[in-house]
């Protein structure tokens, strides 16, 4: 498996590129995907009641995959 391909599925972006990607597409584009990933984890993990921090991290490493996840747990309750 090539760097490209891994990064590709990593990142989310093999399913969105209408074409594979060269390295230097998939890094720079992975990255201003996965922080925009980042970004959406973030405020979703703060309104369900998980830790941002956190979320913010798995976006950023796991994009697309990460958001997936965030979305789908149960809404937590607050904590005191």
């Amino acid at each position: 498996m090539s760097l490209e391909l891994a990064l590709g599925y990593l990142t989310g972006l093999r399913w969105l590129a209408p074409q594979p990607l060269d390295l230097p597409s998939v890094i720079a584009t992975g990255f201003v995907v996965n922080t925009c990933d980042a970004f959406v984890c973030r405020l979703c993990a703060r309104n369900n009641g998980y830790s941002p921090g956190l979320w913010t991290v798995l976006g950023f490493l796991f994009g697309l995959w990460a958001v997936s996840v965030c979305l789908l747990l149960p809404k937590r309750a607050p904590r005191i």
